[in-house]
């Protein structure tokens, strides 16, 4: 546990790629997405080149320092041990931009395990879905690197996935197309809904851990909120002064951050549709000239997994670390061209994604939740704020509930 006060984030390792010869021609090198499965057992990353490499997690012991390790390591991936996880990498013949893991353990993927290899027992699988620059959306099974499906549909470059996180193995796709599409792996990936409305590249999705809402980002000041339920638009979010390219929703789905090249992020309340607080990125630094007046230019934004802190991720070369009820950032740590960000699952480490191809790690606040906000957290992951608010309560439990206390 670390103290109210964390300290400044420090880089645990950093992978780089290689640079083969025969990828040149193909693509450029940004590491345009991160992410863990959801299990912690796996690191992912589109290190450029068409290439996306699967690290084992947590890291071989030569890359963590001392004491560390451990912490970072999960009871359940203690039991089953490193010996059956080898690193891969997946060749997707495209520039890779979206990653997702699937939700695992999934009774559901196990069916789709079980059609695409008929004569292998009924096991787990986990997946991988990558959005590639043509559109294609190819679909991995992790433990063996095999290429289960390839999904059709989009006519430009897949910017963002996201599986459903209840394990049903429905997936949603944002794409520079300007829609969003919903598949449905149990089905062998049908496509079961288009998603249109937006104006310009669709940047980012993120779904409600309830299953409940799906947010969607594009390179407009205002960004969508559907239903999952019905694919229908429930309200524009609307506030920001510039393109919105990264959002994500807290872990009891309360709440929803936004992040723009305006240089703020805003959190909203999704189920009510209102804004809570800005958070404003300032330069440390003083501006040499006119053109850098966009320096803190977001990219991108995420919950930690407790949901007490948010990450952001600017043009300003900053990582940035902040406190969820505090207005200012409560740690700083310096990286060049950042373009993404994504915490461990189990909490402890953030991992960034460069436009060098270069991924880092770096240690996260830790910290013991009080009882409140564990109630708080328990109680919103079903109840939503108009809910709350009909609760026979005193009112300031109720902005307690509904995250009004800041």
């Amino acid at each position: 546990m670390m103290s109210p006060s964390p300290e400044e984030p420090l880089l645990l390792a950093e992978l780089k790629p290689g640079r083969p010869h025969q990828f040149d021609w193909k693509s450029s090198c940004e590491t345009w997405s991160v992410a863990f499965s959801p299990d912690g057992s796996w690191f992912a990353w589109s290190q450029g080149h068409c290439v996306v490499k699967l690290v084992p997690w947590p890291l071989e012991e030569q890359f963590i320092p001392k004491g560390f390790e451990a912490k970072s390591r999960s009871s359940k991936n203690d039991s089953k041990g490193r010996g059956s996880l080898k690193e891969k990498t997946l060749d997707c013949g495209q520039i890779v931009w979206g990653l997702a893991f699937s939700p695992w353990p999934s009774p559901p993927s196990r069916k789709l395990w079980a059609r695409h290899h008929p004569q292998v027992p009924d096991v787990s699988c986990l997946i991988l879905a990558t959005g590639l620059n043509d559109g294609q959306i190819k679909i991995w099974e992790v433990q063996t690197g095999l290429l289960l499906l390839n999904l059709s549909g989009h006519q430009d470059v897949v910017r963002d996935l996201s599986f459903t996180p209840s394990g049903s193995l429905i997936l949603v796709s944002a794409s520079r197309d300007k829609t969003l599409r919903i598949w449905d792996l149990n089905k062998h990936g049908k496509q079961i809904q288009v998603l249109s409305g937006h104006l310009q590249w669709v940047y980012c999705c993120s779904i409600s851990p309830d299953c409940s809402m799906l947010c969607s980002a594009a390179g407009e000041k205002s960004v969508f909120l559907w239903s999952m339920r019905s694919y229908t638009l429930i309200r524009k979010l609307e506030g920001h002064q510039s393109s919105v390219v990264s959002c994500d929703f807290s872990p009891d789905s309360a709440l929803l951050v936004t992040a723009s090249y305006d240089t703020s992020v805003i959190m909203w309340d999704p189920y009510t549709g209102e804004r809570l607080r800005s958070l404003h990125h300032t330069q440390l630094e003083p501006p040499m000239d006119d053109s850098d007046v966009h320096m803190s230019s977001l990219r991108s934004v995420c919950f930690s997994p407790e949901g007490l802190y948010l990450a952001t991720v600017a043009d300003d070369r900053l990582l940035r670390i902040w406190a969820l009820e505090l207005k200012a950032p409560v740690a700083f740590a310096p990286m060049t061209n950042g373009l993404c960000c994504t915490f461990f699952p189990h909490g402890g480490v953030i991992a960034t994604g460069t436009r060098d191809g270069h991924v880092q790690f770096w240690t996260a606040p830790r910290v013991l939740s009080s009882l409140k906000h564990l109630c708080r957290k328990a109680l919103r992951s079903f109840l939503t704020t108009y809910q709350v608010l009909a609760l026979p309560i005193p009112k300031k439990m109720k902005e307690f509930l509904t995250y009004r206390t800041f």
